[in-house]
């Protein structure tokens, strides 16, 4: 008998090493949504063009974007975004673009579209190891331009900077970076780069956007309106939503002296009659002691207590929606619909009490849908702070949202088979994205909720919209009929009274003419007043929310 041999746990921790998170994300390139070649270099274009954006509007300028890919060879592309924002400073640049979970966004209770610090470093890791080349930058902040070669040192997560020169006298303002990616491909698709962009100018009506193909084809996507959208402020977390676990973060890392003055300074909308309000309830909490000295089951009696208090709802001004009429705006513009219905909902909180808003449209007719071999088809447009969402849609909230709803109460029988567009847009300080891909969003059920309130107050209009067309399309088709038989029916009385077949055509045809303008004028006024009440229903229920 051959006896095994035994391992020691020396021997299994003898290969027990520390990796750097760049190395992780190396062998795990998936997780950033670089898997499959027409993701991949969509990826990259949505990096750069997020960014963009968000500069832009923190710098109160209306963006203007330039993106240009060119085919190298088979399954190699070089990207160029240019963006007219207020660019890098030479000595964070390299941290911005080539220092993995670094950046302005992660540590701040503040909306933007990018969060994690991962995103922009990614696309210079995944130009590294595609292609063996680092990625060009120029940037220009109004005081300096300069340029520069960026490369991440993989083990040890730091920025390599090469053939860094000063341009002087250069009138260049804003970033441009470019990159040669492997294992990519480009292709005009719904999950490409042009559909990409074509529905970043619908969420972002105010950005202009050129797209160079590799064919040299140009494509502009104009901007809709001329406003800067308003800047998103900072916030603290509402204590709807908090956790235990998040409460004790908090308080042990606090400066306040006390419990109730911790609550104060750390959550909007507590004051200090909130927190006599809280007292009431949990009794056997210490307010007077320092917030480190909180135990777990005291912060768990105080999450408890959040509860059972009435709250006001988080502040919409520290988050940055589209807007309704900007929605309206852009929808109209590139959808053209037959009929469109938007709406906002007030702000609401998940876990970790952290605020969120959900805006919705729907488009129906025109060119709403999308084209397909075998005709029109429905479509959900999902956004995330006004970012487009092509990728993963069976596992994001929206789409469970909206694929939970009963189209069939609301005139549509197969929204599979039917001319609509369904555009959905979560805004919030911090969207809990199912992956760092940030492509879906986590199926919370209190953001899956407010999509499916939305979307079926867009849907009772559309619903009576339908309604409405189908009796229009009734009573033209009675007229049409009625039509049809007015000439036999002249000519018949014609011969019975001796009177001129033309005078009673004439006098048939006015008669049902007006009738029928009649029917229409009164369908139209119902249409109207369902509007009116629809209106009145919403306000009353904003009111009571």
């Amino acid at each position: 008998m051959i006896m095994a041999t035994q391992t020691t746990a020396e021997d299994i921790f003898k290969e027990f090493k520390e990796h750097s998170i760049s190395q992780f994300f190396r062998k795990n390139s998936q997780m950033l949504g670089y898997s499959g070649r027409v993701r991949s270099l969509t990826t990259v274009v949505h990096e750069w063009v997020t960014n963009s954006l968000d500069a832009c509007e923190e710098a109160g300028i209306l963006p203007e974007i330039y993106v240009e890919i060119g085919e190298i060879s088979e399954g190699k592309y070089s990207v160029r975004n240019t963006d007219n924002g207020p660019g890098i400073p030479s000595k964070l640049v390299g941290k911005a673009l080539a220092t993995v979970l670094a950046g302005t966004k992660f540590h701040r209770y503040m909306q933007q579209r990018g969060q994690q610090g991962i995103g922009a470093a990614g696309c210079t890791m995944f130009a590294q190891i595609t292609s063996g080349k680092p990625i060009h930058v120029k940037s220009g902040t109004g005081k300096q331009t300069f340029e520069c070669d960026l490369t991440i040192d993989i083990k040890s997560n730091k920025p390599l900077i090469t053939n860094q020169k000063e341009l002087p006298g250069s009138s260049f303002n804003g970033l441009s970076v470019y990159g040669e990616f492997g294992e990519v491909k480009y292709e005009n698709s719904d999950h490409g780069v042009y559909e990409y962009l074509r529905r970043t100018v619908l969420s972002n009506p105010h950005c202009s956007i050129r797209l160079k193909e590799p064919d040299g084809k140009e494509v502009t996507f104009p901007r809709s309106v001329n406003e800067i959208p308003k800047k998103a402020k900072l916030t603290k977390p509402h204590p709807l939503g908090i956790g235990t676990s998040d409460l004790l973060d908090f308080a042990h890392s606090s400066v306040s002296r006390k419990v109730s003055s911790f609550l104060v300074d750390t959550f909007t909308r507590v004051s200090q009659n909130k927190v006599d309000e809280l007292r009431s309830i949990v009794k056997d909490v210490d307010f007077d002691k320092e917030p480190r000295q909180l135990t777990w089951p005291e912060a768990e009696k105080l999450v408890n207590g959040f509860k059972q208090l009435k709250w006001i709802a988080p502040d919409l001004d520290t988050l940055s929606e589209i807007g309704e009429e900007q929605i309206k705006a852009t929808i109209k513009n590139i959808l053209n619909p037959n009929f469109m219905s938007v709406v906002e909902r007030k702000p609401k909180v998940f876990r970790g009490g952290i605020p969120f808003v959900i805006e919705a449209g729907i488009a129906y007719g025109g060119s709403a849908g999308r084209e397909t071999g075998e005709g029109v088809k429905g479509t959900i447009l999902r956004f995330a702070n006004k970012v487009p969402l092509l990728f993963d849609g069976s596992v994001c909230a929206i789409s469970q949202a909206v694929n939970g709803i009963d189209w069939k109460r609301y005139g549509i029988k197969d929204f599979d088979q039917e001319p609509i567009s369904v555009m959905v847009n979560v805004s919030s300080v911090y969207i809990p994205y199912s992956g760092v891909g940030k492509q879906a969003i986590a199926q919370e059920p209190e953001i899956i909720e407010e999509i499916k309130l939305a979307v079926q107050d867009c849907a009772r209009s559309l619903q009576r919209h339908i309604s409405n067309q189908k009796n229009m399309n009734m009573q033209a088709t009675k007229y049409n009929t009625i039509m049809r038989y007015v000439s036999q029916l002249a000519l018949n009385l014609s011969e019975i009274t001796g009177e001129k077949k033309d005078s009673i055509e004439k006098g048939l045809k006015e008669v049902v003419e007006k009738r029928y303008r009649k029917l229409v004028e009164e369908e139209q006024k119902s249409q109207e007043d369902a509007a009116a009440s629809a209106s009145e229903e919403a306000q009353e229920e904003t009111a009571e929310e």
